[in-house]
């Protein structure tokens, strides 16, 4: 093994023979994953855990029929095993497959790629990131109201090396980390929850523990212990039709669940539909169907520095992109792998095949899924709107098996009065059909408001898949929506 714990030339043997085996095209991906976990409630610390696991998955093409199988035993006598059944699956699989799988070409390199990161958390004193847990969770208590306060740090180092029959050799290295807060406060029945920075775990990036440092946990928990107690005094939007403008963070789970799902490539053409549904961006619609209205560009971005949803290259070796999905309201590309791009004859995959580790085969999965900014500045925003609601920070969401139907809630809003912000309000849940909702985006804030979040927890696939996932997005104004109080 290289000093990075790779084995390099026990992969570079087992390759030589898949070649000689006359495969069709075969590759050989070692993964190892460092994961520490921290969790801090009330004024405790609830859980401390720090995992590592290696191994190689082996993914074989035979008679246009795909095998699979993993080891974490990295020594060439298991390495050869697992490549013998990933073999005996794909003639298997050839014995009754009447769809034979083609490949989009890939230029195949050799390369090292590393996420850039100041400072190395798995390297800061667990005494030091306990403390400051404990610090912002203590901000959070003292009001009777407050029932719990939560606070969690996760960090990830991965390294990764792929190699394939057609002489791709590439190293990677990437760094993560998140923090975040939760607070939840009870008066009477009234049960209410803020968190920070945002909901989900979803303060996750390819960065150091600077990053941690940065999100000032303090503060935020001082902004959202207030927040949530005035919760408990709010009240409820009216429903009916109005203007809503989003935060980014809930934008978000809004890019995320209708437009980061159904343009997956596998999905639209039917091979999600077991699991979590189809979509209904279908490929007869690519290019001319309407997704949203004019400002709304959407861009799969798996260079933007910092997303979780970012790398050098895929898990088939194809280079990170940046591609298209919605240009000015117009539906123009999807996430596709190379097998996939291959079935609609489009010239190249567009680099979004990633598996959740090295033991299971790698799915079309989204990169970053980012909505572009435009152009005005928040007040310009709610300039014009004589009632509407500011909602922030996603709560919950439903969408159908086709990315149409959906409804949100989130943990706040705020009324808008003539321009400007008023009251909270408790409960706001909005509804829409995807691109209904899209065609009623009538403003994006500009780049300076603009901010990338990491979802930590996408599922797909079966066996269950959790992939880091990124989206950026700036406010996003929307007329004519569906609002009411959640119950």
């Amino acid at each position: 093994m290289t000093a990075s714990g790779i084995p390099r030339d026990l992969i570079a043997q087992l390759t030589r023979d898949l070649k000689r085996r006359g495969v069709d095209y075969a590759d050989v991906r070692f993964e190892r994953l460092l994961h520490e976990s921290l969790v801090v409630e009330q004024r405790h610390a609830k859980a401390i855990s720090l995992s590592e696991s290696a191994g190689v998955g082996i993914r074989v093409l035979i008679h246009g029929s795909w095998g699979f199988a993993s080891t974490p035993h990295l020594t060439l006598a298991n390495l050869k095993r697992a490549a013998a059944q990933a073999l005996d699956i794909a003639k298997a699989s050839a014995s009754i497959n009447k769809k034979l799988v083609r490949l989009a070409p890939v230029e195949p390199v050799r390369a090292v790629h590393r996420s850039p990161w100041q400072i190395d958390p798995f390297e800061v004193p667990l005494t030091k990131k306990l403390d400051y847990l404990l610090w912002a969770t203590s901000t959070l208590m003292g009001p009777n109201a407050v029932k719990r306060a939560a606070s969690h740090m996760d960090f990830y180092k991965r390294t990764k090396f792929f190699a394939s029959t057609e002489g791709a050799a590439i190293e990677q290295h990437v760094m993560e980390s998140g923090t975040g807060l939760e607070v939840v406060a009870q008066q009477g029945q009234e049960v209410q929850t803020r968190s920070f920075p945002n909901s989900h775990a979803g303060a996750l990036a390819q960065a150091g523990f600077e990053y941690v440092k940065q999100l000032d946990l303090v503060g935020g928990a001082a902004t959202i212990r207030q927040e949530v107690l005035q919760l408990l005094r709010a009240q409820p939007p009216k429903a009916g039709l109005t203007t809503l403008i989003l935060h980014p963070t809930q934008v978000v789970m809004q890019l995320h669940e209708s437009c980061g799902h159904p343009v997956e490539l596998d999905r639209a053409l039917g091979q999600e539909l077991s699991y979590a549904g189809g979509s209904f961006l279908t490929p007869d619609r690519l290019g001319t169907f309407r997704y949203g209205s004019d400002p709304v560009t959407i861009l799969a971005d798996a260079t933007v520095a910092g997303g979780v949803g970012s790398f050098g290259y895929d898990d088939e070796g194809v280079p990170a992109q940046r591609v298209e999905l919605v240009r000015q309201g117009v539906f123009v590309g999807y996430l596709s792998s190379r097998e996939s791009a291959a079935k609609l004859d489009l010239p190249a995959s567009g680099g979004a095949m990633r598996a959740e580790h090295y033991d299971v085969p790698p799915l079309v999965r989204m990169t970053n899924v980012n909505l572009e900014p435009g152009e005005a500045t928040l007040e310009e925003l709610l300039r014009g709107v004589r009632r509407g609601y500011l909602l922030s920070t996603n709560k919950s969401w439903s969408i159908d098996d086709r990315r149409l139907n959906f409804q949100f809630t989130t943990e706040i809003g705020w009324e808008i009065v003539n321009g400007k912000l008023g009251a909270i309000v408790k409960n706001p849940l909005y509804t829409g059909i995807t691109p209904a909702f899209w065609q009623r985006c009538t403003g994006l804030t500009d780049r300076s408001t603009w901010q990338l979040w990491g979802v930590p927890n996408c599922a797909k696939g079966e066996p269950m898949q959790l992939m880091h996932v990124g989206h950026g997005a700036p406010y996003a104004r929307f007329d004519g929506v569906s609002i009411a109080p959640a119950r």
